[in-house]
């Protein structure tokens, strides 16, 4: 099979990041590193720019670092909480989902992508929880919320008592 060299122009996943030479087959740079200007070819031409491109990456990911450092600040700051409706005995009627974290956290004035919210498993009882915030490869922060009950919780035995009252 046939291979070739190509310097890459920007980060692809799972590939490099700008200012990397890589081989790889020859249909993939030619279908489509090449014609969406991820990748040059590798030619003594190219060659030259790869200083250019390293020191562009190195200035870029010291200024993503230094973002999701600010970032991880205004997150440690935030407080959430969450009022949801209850049935008998405190149980919640659906769940806290990461989308539901990404809204509160975009009303209180932090932009972060949903994605980068790392909560395994909806959240069905009410009480405090945390959760992990992943902003950077170096970054990551703990947040903490919430979930309350908008009505007043009724245990399920004094609930059967006043009925028997009743």
């Amino acid at each position: 099979m046939a291979n070739t060299e190509v310097l890459l122009l920007q980060p692809v996943d799972g590939l490099g990041g700008e200012g990397d030479q890589v081989k790889v087959r020859a249909g993939y740079a030619r279908n489509y590193l090449l014609p969406k200007g991820f990748a040059a070819p590798m030619t003594l031409a190219n060659r030259k720019r790869v200083d250019a491109l390293r020191k562009r990456r190195a200035e870029r990911e010291a200024s993503e670092l230094n973002g999701a450092q600010e970032l991880a600040k205004k997150l440690e700051a935030v407080s959430i909480a969450f009022a949801v409706q209850t049935g008998e005995g405190g149980k919640m009627f659906g769940a806290i989902t990461a989308a539901d974290l990404h809204a509160k956290l975009i009303e209180a004035g932090v932009e972060i992508d949903k994605k980068k919210i790392h909560l395994h498993t909806p959240v069905k009882t009410l009480g405090s929880h945390t959760t992990k915030v992943k902003l950077h490869s170096e970054v990551s922060v703990e947040i903490s919320f919430d979930i309350v009950s908008e009505n007043p919780i009724e245990d399920s035995s004094e609930a059967e008592a006043e009925k028997a009252e009743a």
